[in-house]
């Protein structure tokens, strides 16, 4: 039956052609199912009186799991694939490529083809290129720059919009509404924060599209085949780039992946190298800090620095991810072999139907799950920022109604040191002052590592935190954009900036590397179905990220 799944073509007929189907087909044998394991399949069909050969060779493969088989069965079944030297893996192999050589007679004998297959032949020609063992790898490294120059210039003037939309909300709430808690909370807490990540909705979306485009096209597939060499040398196979190339969008479902991968060592490198790739969680984090100490200008009339730098993070979280795995395959003992069998389609255009959904699903999905997780950091975030132990608030504001203050600060500077000195004196403040010691060889101050701490319940919440704490630190009358917010900040004791080229690379270097996502800690438990794993990889994951962010900040500094 001819269908074409793009076009929804032939579907319908294909269910009436099974459903009126006989049982011709049964029995008929597609394949030699002895050739695979003649002796093996012999002795077991002899053994457990069973009369079909791939019945038995399914019992090889799958003994260990099957429930009515005895002990005793499963034991001889193990000892027989000992006694003939069977690999299941490579029997699978094998059954692979006899089934696709049955499947390409039964095309040649039932399909028509033109002498010269156009579509294929055009597709060959192209993969020369896009596949070559140099140039495949500098394509995709320009296609990389691109698409994140596209992130930050094609989003800049949607970003504005919605920057400036939540500026006048927040305003229009704080001239209408009657000053008190409940809209401090409000304004300076729930919209604060989440406009910290709605405005990054425009980026997030032309990053989707950029890979349902790949995909679409077939490109991604070709990437896979190039990057197998590459896993290969590393202790990974081919399966293992789908994981990671999907880790650019989300760890969670690209860990969930990872079970089509047979072999147990590589499945358990993937899922531990897996975060390290750069998520849509963490682009907000690293377009905010690269647009603030990068600047937006072009280099030879053609890159983009800002454009440089954010590609820069995403091959590096690549590179990263290599090179721990290599690290890994030293560490995990395994004598299994994996293989890697996969087609390539040929090249076609993009649904672009399928684009714009991929882009609303996904940007709806991000908003909607870090939503809930930043509405809720928020709240508890304004109260601990706005609130203090004992009686310190009563002390402040009666310091600063003394003569000194009133007379010789002017009121927009008096309301703002007000502001500063009760934040630093808040339970926020206490919490931060309290890990500062540990963070200030990052560069890092108080406020950035209460953003720290909040960040672990997922990476994007850096960013409504900031817009958070920032808030609560500035005036009602003064409402900005958290970018702008964070470009003016000031540290107390040396008068700096806070975020300086090398704060905001460390800071970056942070975020790469630490494992600040709860969902991904739970799916990791729940594919190993142990704690152990998801408690080594946060260790392991925690420790480069201050080690790397220390050196970092202490060679850019």
């Amino acid at each position: 039956m001819p269908i074409s799944a793009r076009k929804q073509q032939g579907i319908d007929e294909l269910k009436t052609a099974v459903t009126y189907a006989n049982n011709i087909a049964l029995q008929q044998d597609s394949i030699d199912v002895k050739s695979i394991a003649p002796q093996l399949i012999e002795s077991i069909s002899r053994e457990l009186n069973i009369d079909n050969p791939y019945f038995a060779l399914q019992l090889a493969h799958q003994h260990e799991n099957l429930k009515f088989l005895t002990a005793e069965q499963s034991e001889r079944i193990e000892a027989l694939e000992k006694e003939y030297s069977f690999h299941s893996q490579k029997a699978q192999g094998s059954e692979t490529i006899a089934r696709y050589s049955a499947i390409n007679e039964l095309l040649y004998d039932t399909v028509k083809v033109p002498d010269t297959a156009h579509d294929e032949t055009l597709s060959n020609k192209i993969d020369k290129i896009l596949t070559h063992k140099v140039f495949g790898f500098i394509i995709f490294f320009a296609i990389l720059m691109f698409m994140f120059r596209a992130i930050f210039s094609w989003a800049a003037y949607p970003m504005e919009l919605i920057d400036g939309a939540f500026v006048w909300i927040q305003n229009t709430l704080h001239k209408t509404l009657p000053d008190g808690p409940l809209v401090n909370l409000l304004v300076d807490g729930i919209v604060a924060g989440l406009s910290g990540v709605m405005v990054f909705i425009p980026q997030i979306a032309i990053l989707f599209a950029f890979i349902s485009i790949l995909e679409d096209t077939g490109y991604m597939s070709r990437v896979t085949f190039m990057m197998d060499k590459l896993m290969r040398k590393v202790g990974l196979n081919g399966k293992s780039v789908v994981p990671l190339i999907g880790g650019f969008a989300c760890a969670v479902p690209s860990i969930m992946s990872t079970r089509t991968i047979e072999n147990w060592k590589d499945r358990m490198i993937t899922i531990m190298v897996t975060p390290l790739v750069t998520c849509s969680a963490r682009l907000p984090v690293y377009t905010l800090l690269i647009a603030l100490v990068v600047p937006n200008k072009n280099v030879w009339w053609v890159f983009n620095m800002q454009g440089l730098a954010l590609t820069g993070m995403y091959v590096f979280s690549l590179v990263s991810a290599v090179v721990v795995a290599w690290v890994f395959k030293l560490i995990l003992k395994s004598r299994e072999r994996g293989y890697f069998i996969m087609e390539l389609p040929v090249y076609r255009m993009p649904r672009w139907k399928n684009v714009a959904y991929s882009m609303y699903e996904r940007s709806k999905s991000f908003v909607v799950q870090a939503g809930k997780v930043i509405i809720a950091v928020s709240i508890i975030l304004w109260v601990m920022a706005s609130y203090g132990p004992g009686d310190r608030f009563e002390k402040i504001d009666a310091k600063y109604k003394q003569p000194q203050y009133t007379q010789n600060i002017s009121a927009d500077q008096l309301s703002r040191d007000i502001a500063t000195e009760k934040l630093e004196s808040s339970y926020a403040g206490v919490l931060g002052h309290v890990i500062e010691p540990v963070i200030r060889p990052l560069g890092y101050d108080w406020k950035i590592g209460i953003a720290l701490i909040t960040s672990f319940a997922a990476r994007e919440v850096f960013v409504g935190t900031m817009a958070t704490i920032y808030s609560v630190n500035g005036s009602a009358d003064d409402i900005q954009s958290v970018q702008e917010k964070m470009r003016q900040a000031k540290n107390t004791q040396t008068g700096q900036p806070v975020f300086t080229f090398a704060v905001a690379f460390s800071l970056m270097m942070f975020y790469a590397f630490a494992m600040q996502c709860a969902s991904t800690v739970a799916v990791v438990y729940r594919e190993t179905k142990s704690w152990r794993w998801p408690a080594i990889q946060f260790a392991y994951m925690t420790v480069l990220a201050y080690v790397v962010s220390f050196v970092v900040y202490q060679l850019l500094k």
